[in-house]
């Protein structure tokens, strides 16, 4: 008679690693410290993150700006002082009414905080992972290629032979959004910086505009779709490249304008005005976190037929130097920290 084997359950310490923010600033306000291992409640699980990818949230809720983002955050200083939100992992507990997840998954999703050694995530918020694919390309897809997946087939409504306009494609976002608009059918020109022109040739797409030598919309062409991930112009100037029917999707904010609102007042007041009285239609993106859709991007990057679009993998030791590049704007596609140990 054999007894069955008993499941080794991983040894959790009681503190971790931390990258923690006790007020709003640029990177140097983060103290590398050791932290409580935080403990998931019901509907939650505990990771052990193995990746996490920055991206243009990580840095304004770094900066806390805009303003109008504090009341929810912490007005004085930020109530979740460990930063960072996709991450890829493996779970090592789990909390009660957990079913979908079980201890030893390797899964990538959203859960606050993933600048540690360890973060709690709602279950829901989460994808197991294939084996096929890179815990470092697993943690750039949680945020960045799902709100570009979202803007592509639910705002956008990309259809096959439709010109699609992609603004900012050397970026996280618009990175995946090209791809997103090239697997859907649609014929795709990138407006994108010269340094970051072979990463998006490298995407798959040929057809680019240098934006420092062609910044007048009206001369990019006319397209049945414009995203928007990066330019933060106007909406009457961005219109110029529209076709008479066509549609433009915002995504983000970029920082413009002033520190109430930064660019957000564009998706926040400018856009349903502009609906009122234009033929095109004017839309935002708001991402909806759902395991769902990481899922779905992570069984594509498995099978091939989206590239995870990361450029760089920087150790957790490096994690501050690498915001600061990400916030000027120097990293083409996707950066990646790796938490060794």
């Amino acid at each position: 008679m054999t007894s069955a084997t008993p499941t080794v359950r991983p040894i959790i310490p009681t503190t971790m690693r931390a990258l923690v923010q006790r007020r709003y600033g640029t990177s140097d306000v983060l103290a590398d410290e050791m932290r409580p291992v935080p403990t998931p409640r019901r509907g939650e699980v505990l990771v052990r993150v193995e990746a996490m990818s920055p991206d243009a949230g990580t840095i304004h809720l770094l900066a806390g700006r805009p303003l109008m983002v504090r009341p929810a955050v912490g007005w004085r200083t930020p109530r979740q002082r460990v930063p960072g939100l996709a991450l890829a992992g493996q779970v090592v507990a789990i909390g009660e009414e957990v079913t979908t997840i079980a201890v030893g998954d390797h899964v990538a999703g959203s859960g606050a905080g993933a600048l540690a050694e360890y973060a709690v995530a709602p279950a829901r918020k989460l994808a197991l992972a294939p084996s096929a694919v890179s815990m470092t390309d697993a943690a750039s897809i949680p945020i960045s290629a799902v709100t570009a997946l979202q803007a592509v087939r639910d705002v956008a409504r990309v259809e096959a032979g439709q010109r699609v306009l992609v603004i900012g494609a050397g970026g996280g976002v618009g990175a995946f959004a090209a791809q997103y608009a090239a697997l859907a059918g649609a014929d795709v020109t990138a407006v994108v910086s010269a340094r970051k022109s072979d990463f998006v040739r490298s995407l798959g797409v040929e057809r680019l505009i240098d934006y420092a030598r062609e910044s007048d919309p009206s001369r990019w062409g006319t397209f049945d779709v414009v995203i928007d991930t990066a330019d933060g112009r106007p909406l009457h100037v961005l219109r110029r490249a529209l076709t008479r029917r066509g549609t433009l999707v915002i995504v983000g904010a970029d920082g413009v304008g002033g520190p109430v609102f930064e660019g957000f007042d564009r998706q926040l007041f400018r856009v349903p005005l502009a609906n009122m009285v234009a033929s095109q239609r004017i839309a935002s993106v708001m991402q909806k976190e759902t395991g769902d859709d990481v899922a779905r991007v992570l069984g594509q990057v498995a099978e091939g037929s989206i590239a995870s679009a990361v450029t760089e993998v920087v150790p957790f030791a490096d994690a501050r130097a690498a915001l600061d590049r990400l916030a000027a704007k120097q990293v083409a596609g996707k950066l990646v920290l790796t938490l060794g140990r």
